[in-house]
């Protein structure tokens, strides 16, 4: 964008009226010639593999930050599973006992890293 003079302003307006559009979806300025392609290739809804309907435009950030479906790592055994399932492993997951090299007891996974602290 940048700023009409005056003298300008006027034939500046009808030719934007006449070859630019704006999107109903997303008040973007369009040439006329390409809203078409443009409500297909960014508006058009399209469903996610956790079967949310949601447009195509915003699918990819659905997919990597708020899909069920997103793969995500255990923060315990670095294993990728799918993001709701990943609270009820990490339960499961954290609660498993490995032995420790300095005291020889056994310590929950997830406590393993404030361990070293207080190993006596």
């Amino acid at each position: 964008k940048k700023d009409i003079s005056a003298a300008n302003f006027v034939m500046h307006e009808i030719h934007c009226s006449r070859n630019i559009e704006v999107c109903r979806y997303c008040s973007e300025s369009i040439p006329k010639s390409e809203i078409k392609n443009h409500i297909e290739s960014e508006h058009v809804q399209v469903t996610c593999k956790c079967q949310m309907k949601i447009e195509k435009s915003l699918l990819k950030d659905h997919e990597a930050s708020a899909c069920p479906l997103r793969p995500a790592l255990c923060q315990y055994c670095d294993i990728q599973l799918s993001f709701n399932k990943l609270q009820d492993h990490e339960i499961y997951c954290g609660a498993r006992t490995e032995r420790c090299g300095g005291c020889g007891r056994n310590i929950m996974v997830k406590e393993l890293k404030e361990h070293p602290q207080v190993c006596g």
